[in-house]
C-alpha cells in the first residue's frame, strides 16, 4: 500500500474514528472538514438537546467542541486523548440552530498539545470558546490500517 500524505492520513483517521464514534453519530454530528491538527464539526440543536430553559444544554455544546478537538488532535494517526479542557459559553444556542465547531492546533510539543475550538451558530454568532489540552500516546495509532 502506498504511503499516505498528511491530508490523506487525516481523512483516513476521520473516517475510521467516526465509524466507531457512537456519541457523534447519536447527536447527529458531521465532520465537515479535517486536516492535520484541525477539524470542523457541525450539529443541529434538536428538541432532545434542550435544557429546562429551552436552550441547548451546555454539556452538549462542550461535547461538540470536544469532538472537533478529538478529530483535530488524532488527525496525525497517533492515539491522542484529552488531558483537560476549559469552556467559556458566550451566548445560548436554540432549537434548530446549526452549530459549527472549528478546532485548530495552537501548539504541539512532544506528547502534549493545545487546541482552540470556536463554536458559532448559523448566523456567525460565537456560542462558545473551548481550549483543549492533549496527551499523545506515542507508538499507538489512533486507528488501525
Amino acid at each position: 500500500m502506498a504511503e499516505r500524505n498528511p491530508q490523506q492520513t487525516a481523512e483516513f483517521v476521520r473516517d475510521r474514528m467516526y465509524a466507531n464514534d457512537r456519541v457523534s453519530q447519536g447527536l447527529g454530528m458531521r465532520v465537515t472538514q479535517i486536516g492535520p491538527g484541525n477539524s470542523t464539526v457541525t450539529m443541529t440543536v434538536r428538541e432532545d438537546m434542550l435544557n429546562g430553559h429551552a436552550l441547548c444544554h451546555g454539556g452538549l455544546i462542550a461535547t461538540l467542541a470536544d469532538t472537533a478537538f478529538a478529530f483535530a488532535c488524532n488527525a496525525y494517526n497517533e492515539r491522542t486523548v484529552a488531558s483537560g479542557f476549559s469552556l467559556d459559553l458566550h451566548a445560548p444556542a436554540h432549537l434548530g440552530d446549526v452549530l459549527t465547531a472549528r478546532c485548530f492546533e495552537q501548539a504541539k510539543t512532544g506528547r502534549t498539545g493545545v487546541y482552540d475550538t470556536e463554536v458559532h451558530n448559523q448566523r456567525g454568532e460565537r456560542i462558545a470558546l473551548f481550549r483543549g489540552r492533549s496527551y499523545t500516546q506515542r507508538g499507538r495509532p489512533a486507528v488501525e490500517g
